[in-house]
């Protein structure tokens, strides 16, 4: 039987090689694993083909390449366990939480919500939904009602403010009580 599948190999099988390695220079990231992966797809068929010759020689060819390099980039994502080593050695990073770590932490997230606090209202409301909320610039506009113009000049002047506040040491400025309105020459009143 051997002889047999020996002539079938050569008739239907290595006639489609430039193919194959074609196709599995495409799928591999490794060129240089190119033609091993071609010499374990021809294994795989050789076995197979032993047992039963395929009705499809061509397809099943690359049906075989296609499960191996399937096969392998499954394998390549999966990291052992021997791999890791010692899994006490993983602990290391909740460790790293220390308390004055924690306490640090804390800090900085209040400053960051006083800081927050203090900026102008439309200022905040448009950092909050941009950074916070994660909607675009056109989705901000929309739901506040102003431009995207308006948008960028006031998430500009957030972040400039915020940053002055933890880098340059000076304190935002205080929002106006909601209640305050400024006049405007006329007379009237304005917000």
């Amino acid at each position: 039987m051997s002889s047999a599948v020996d002539e079938w190999f050569v008739q239907h099988i290595l006639i489609h090689e430039t193919a194959l390695v074609a196709y599995l220079r495409r799928c591999w990231p490794n060129p240089d694993d190119v033609h091993d992966l071609r010499q374990e797809v021809y294994a795989r068929v050789y076995e197979s083909a032993s047992r039963q010759l395929p009705d499809i020689p061509r397809a099943f060819l690359f049906a075989t390449a296609n499960h191996l390099v399937t096969d392998r980039i499954r394998r390549s994502r999966v990291v052992s366990i021997e791999a890791v080593g010692d899994p006490d050695a993983l602990l290391v990073l909740v460790e790293e939480c220390t308390p004055e770590r924690w306490m640090g932490g804390r800090q900085l997230l209040a400053r960051l919500t006083h800081a927050f606090d203090r900026l102008p209202d439309r200022c905040r409301e448009v950092v909050w939904l941009r950074r916070v909320q994660e909607l675009s610039q056109k989705e901000v506009a929309v739901h506040l009602g102003i431009s995207e113009k308006t948008v960028e000049k006031h998430m500009a002047k957030g972040i400039r403010l915020l940053a002055d506040y933890f880098h340059g040491s000076a304190a935002p400025p205080l929002a106006a009580p909601a209640t305050a309105l400024k006049s405007t020459r006329d007379g009237q009143q304005a917000d």
